[in-house]
């Protein structure tokens, strides 16, 4: 037995313990760490420090290293995850391009997808195994970038992980398996929330945001593959981060953009410009996030069956919001 395991509450306390000294040590010395500085993309107006990222895994990480993987991988998926948090906190301190962040990205997630896939195969690898290796690393690629599109307001990005793997966490509970990491990582971006809600103290940054949406597919997909979840599950926990950044890059394509360019034209930027501004846009998207993961932690328990009709009506029913969104825009630009 170990720490972890005399109370429930061990790891989520001593995260939150390594998350807070660590997030008081980043805050004395903010004005000597990485800004982000206003740009095109940008919804604030003054620097912020920009590696906030570092006290969520400072809090994390002990009790992810005490505790069973979430996955069912053994420590592939920490690897994985080092190599995504490795260059995206390069690249805050320093920059990287693109194109050698995104394979890293694909590196790490195709090593992950391999770890998780190959054992089933007890015939040897087959077409189909290949094909949802290549899938399940695409999504993950894309899930740990739409996480980073999506931290430019304050706070958001904290409360969808909160959210998020708080949802995780309580049906990996209920499946049996050890929930202690996913409650680490609940209670360490708790911490960090209580300086990055509106007005920012600090941002997480590409270091705290890219692995997050890493984790976000990394453990969903583990969790599909050890049967804690079916597939919609995460789905409908993250679906306000994946519709948005989904429908934006989307039309962006159509419109020919070129996608590493900064821009202000995701919905949750384009609401923030319209003048619900960091806290009006974190409460609308949070009432969002707090109704997908309670929907899906409450279809998961009590009508499993009906996941994918629950997914449906929330994609309905955030396209509605998505489309009243446009309107006001083009009536903005009208006047």
């Amino acid at each position: 037995m170990t720490i972890l395991q005399h109370s429930p509450w061990s790891a989520p306390i001593l995260a939150a313990a390594f998350s807070a000294a660590a997030l008081a040590l980043l805050l004395r010395s903010r004005s000597s760490l990485p800004q982000d500085y206003p740009t095109e993309r940008s919804l604030h107006q003054r620097p912020v420090s920009r590696v906030g990222g570092i006290a969520i895994w400072t809090g994390f990480l002990p009790v992810a290293l005490l505790s069973p993987a979430p996955t069912g991988d053994g420590r592939v998926w920490l690897v994985s995850w080092a190599i995504v948090t490795g260059v995206s906190f390069a690249d805050d301190w320093w920059g990287v391009r693109p194109a050698v962040r995104l394979a890293f990205h694909a590196l790490a997630a195709l090593t992950f997808a391999v770890s998780l896939q190959w054992p089933g195969d007890a015939g040897g690898v087959s077409f189909l195994s290949i094909v949802a290796m290549v899938g399940a690393a695409l999504a993950i690629v894309w899930s740990a970038n739409l996480f980073n599109f999506m931290d430019g307001n304050d706070g958001l990005a904290a409360l969808m992980s909160i959210c998020g793997f708080g949802a995780y966490g309580v049906a990996a509970a209920r499946s049996g398996m050890n929930a202690d990491a996913l409650f680490a990582l609940v209670a360490a971006t708790l911490v960090f929330f209580v300086v990055n809600r509106p007005p920012a103290k600090t941002f997480m940054g590409d270091g705290g945001s890219v692995g997050l949406g890493f984790l976000a597919a990394a453990f969903g997909y583990g969790g599909i593959r050890t049967e804690m979840w079916p597939a919609w599950f995460p789905l409908l926990v993250f679906l306000p981060f994946a519709a948005d950044a989904t429908v934006t890059v989307l039309r962006r394509l159509a419109r020919g953009d070129h996608l590493f360019e900064a821009h202000r034209t995701h919905y949750y930027q384009r609401l923030h410009q319209l003048g619900s501004g960091h806290r009006g846009t974190l409460l609308f998207y949070g009432i969002l996030i707090i109704g997908t993961t309670a929907s899906a932690s409450y279809t998961l328990a009590v009508v499993p069956g009906a996941g994918w009709q629950v997914l449906a009506a929330w994609i309905a029913g955030i396209g509605v919001l998505f489309a009243g969104i446009d309107y006001l825009w083009r009536k903005s630009e009208q006047q």
